[in-house]
């Protein structure tokens, strides 16, 4: 009977790994998109975040997810939130690595690219921590926007010693910055909103304001302060409303529920209302908008990094099951068709790695006073936004079916990756706003268009699929004009694919290069992954994405 018990042909945990070393083709974007000084430290954080106690700490954030406590015993209102110790664990890690802020406390060429890479070490382990770090890390060019508030803020924000406590922000070493945006009536078309914001002391660019209304959405409602958009006299303005006042009362900012989400369940999303709430107006009054937006760039390309990285995590946890696990003979990772499934899934990760690390040098450009890469980050985050979020669900479903009725178990962590993987294609705009907004940028700053398809066409001459993929995308672009609207998913489609392809083209391995060109651009590519054609070199494909451990 004993015999019965015996446990035999499955796959271990991969866990106590190092994420960062074990994953080669982010390693060669680090280097070659300027961020290979930090490859140390990125490897370090890899160690930390591969280790078996740091992912079983992802794990009990969201088996133990946050509670709204409204009251205290006494029936005094307190809006507070409470965290599983696991989430402050892994908040403390990304501080103290400074993920939340590396660009603006080492401004430097590389610095957004190493954070890219540190801000996918940390999403291995939990990706629920990756809002309130990345509001964080984007809240500071929306403050520059207002000097005198930015003096007061800017530092607390960029400090490295996490304090999860909810008090007065002068007794913190550090403080976390959230967004209120969307109402239940508007959602993305914030111009509605209704929440009023009403001057203390004469109003306009710093002055103080009590805001008075409600946000259907607001993440990570513990944080210390929160960019909002409200309504005065002269249109939507953006204001910083601290959850304290000055004289350090707690602020009229009231936690009504916090949301039942699929996934992202160890952040807490809430509803919050506005009882005249004290908030400094940050930016012009009536351009709020334009005050927030530079912030909004900077989340939508965490999404991107996000959703990339969701998707690698996905690649090594197939790939680790099936070189472990036999079937009819054979390993799973030997059986024809499913090194289809892997080599495929395998591009999609290595395409999403190249471009998002390509995007997140151009804020380094940018922010060095490159024009030319502030027009490529314009048109090219709302692109790969797009595109990397739309594939990540799919990607994850594929992922888990590698490990069959395994994967469908919770104890897998494939349902948790499942369930997190449409995130990042809401978060910051939904499919249809990134692509509306790559059509504004394309009409509003047409310079910007010409400087992707500059950057694609660095490619010109070395793979002809991708040459007639690209002048078949250009001529769609331009006729027909009346309809673009219309095709925009289509038309952000081949623009994001072109990208990708251009990039492996000129700097991935020919294998994956040559199987991304035939399985995307040339016409030959199926409903689903597994779908390469004959005669693509898997070995070569699965290898480089294999987690060696």
């Amino acid at each position: 009977m004993t015999a019965t018990h015996d446990v035999f042909n499955q796959s271990t945990p991969l866990e106590d790994v190092n994420l960062f070393e074990i994953d080669l083709p982010l390693k060669e974007a680090l280097r070659r998109e300027g961020g290979g000084w930090a490859a140390e430290r990125v490897s370090e954080l890899g160690e930390i975040c591969g280790s078996a106690e740091v992912l079983r700490q992802g794990a009990d954030a969201n088996n133990f997810p946050p509670k709204l406590k409204s009251h205290d015993r006494f029936g005094h209102r307190i809006d507070e939130v409470e965290f599983h110790p696991a989430y402050h664990e892994l908040m403390h890690l990304g501080f103290t690595h400074g993920i939340h802020a590396l660009p603006w406390r080492e401004p430097q060429i590389g610095a957004n690219v190493a954070r890219a890479a540190m801000f996918t070490q940390l999403t291995h382990a939990e990706a629920g921590v990756g809002c309130p770090i990345s509001m964080t890390f984007s809240v500071i060019p929306a403050l520059r926007h207002q000097p005198e508030v930015a003096a007061e803020w800017e530092q607390r924000f960029l400090a490295l010693d996490y304090d999860g406590e909810l008090r007065s922000p002068e007794t913190k070493p550090a403080c976390v910055a959230g967004m209120a945006m969307t109402e239940k009536q508007g959602g993305s078309d914030v111009r509605a909103n209704t929440t009023r914001a009403t001057p203390l002391n004469g109003g306009g660019p710093g002055a103080e304001y009590e805001i008075t209304g409600h946000k259907w959405f607001c993440s990570a409602p513990m944080c210390d302060a929160f960019l909002v958009l409200a309504q005065t006299g002269s249109g939507l303005s953006c204001f910083l409303m601290p959850r304290f006042t000055p004289d350090g009362e707690r602020n009229g900012f009231h936690i009504q529920r916090l949301k039942d989400k699929l996934g992202n369940r160890s952040n807490a999303s809430s509803e919050v209302e506005f009882r005249s709430a004290w908030a400094r107006m940050v930016g012009e009054e009536g351009r709020g908008v334009r005050t927030i937006i530079e912030m909004v760039g900077h989340t939508r390309l965490d999404c991107a990094i996000g959703a990339g990285a969701g998707m690698r995590s996905g690649v090594a946890q197939a790939l680790h099951h099936t070189s472990s696990r036999s079937a009819f003979g054979k390993r799973l990772v030997e059986q024809p068709l499913m090194r289809n499934v892997l080599a495929d899934l395998s591009i999609e990760s290595e395409a999403a790695t190249a471009s998002v690390m390509r995007l997140a040098r151009s804020y380094d450009e940018s922010a060095a006073g490159d024009e030319r890469a502030e027009l490529f980050k314009r048109i090219a985050t709302p692109v790969l936004k797009y595109w990397i979020s739309k594939r990540a669900p799919s990607h994850a479903v594929e992922a888990l079916e590698c490990f069959g009725g395994n994967g469908y178990a919770e104890e897998s962590g494939m349902p948790r990756l499942f369930r997190e993987s449409p995130l990042m294609s809401i978060w910051e705009g939904s499919g249809n706003v990134q692509c509306l907004d790559a059509l504004r940028a394309m009409v509003k700053s047409p310079a910007s268009t010409e400087v992707l398809f500059e950057e694609i066409d660095e490619a010109r001459g070395s793979d002809p699929r991708l040459d007639d993929f690209t002048d078949g995308l250009k001529e769609s672009m331009t006729t027909s004009p009346e309809t673009l609207e219309v095709r925009a998913r289509r038309v952000v489609e081949g623009m994001a694919l072109a990208l990708q392809g251009s990039q492996l083209v000129r700097h991935g391995d020919p294998a994956v290069a040559d199987a991304f060109c035939a399985s995307r651009l040339a016409g030959d590519w199926g409903g689903a992954f597994g779908t390469l054609p004959a005669g693509t070199d898997f070995e070569t494909i699965i290898t480089r994405s294999a987690p060696q451990v």
